[in-house]
């Protein structure tokens, strides 16, 4: 069992910048891909970024890329989510999500591939 939990939510003004934290803890060990999520209401979960925690690859929505990156601290069991322009539409309650299945084939993007979730963080971007 792995579990998450996010921080660094907030309001910031457009073309503003934040960072998300988040921590895991329990069976890191197991841990195989951590990746970000994002959900505003009425709509589907999207994947925003993913990493790998065996070779280090990062993945990302094209609505993203070029502004947000994704990193980790192997020493702390923590992963960050540095968003830099951010933008009005980046508006949403950011989820981290880990996984440790050593056999999945990964396509990040998918919510099921993801066996553990955080509460969430609300980002609000004002225009």
């Amino acid at each position: 069992q792995v579990h998450v939990v996010e921080s660094g939510g907030g309001l910031v003004q457009a073309g503003g910048s934040l960072r998300l934290s988040c921590v895991a803890s329990g069976r890191t060990y197991d841990m195989r891909a951590m990746a970000w999520f994002r959900q505003t209401p009425g709509e589907e979960r999207e994947f925003v970024a993913g990493i790998s925690w065996t070779e280090g690859d990062d993945h990302y929505a094209d609505s993203v890329k070029g502004r947000f990156t994704i990193s980790r601290d192997d020493a702390k069991d923590t992963v960050y989510l540095q968003m830099n322009t951010l933008k009005p539409e980046d508006t949403a309650v950011y989820s981290c999500a880990a996984d440790s299945d050593p056999f999945r084939l990964r396509l990040w993007v998918l919510s099921h591939e993801y066996q553990y979730w955080g509460q969430g963080t609300q980002v609000t971007v004002s225009s």
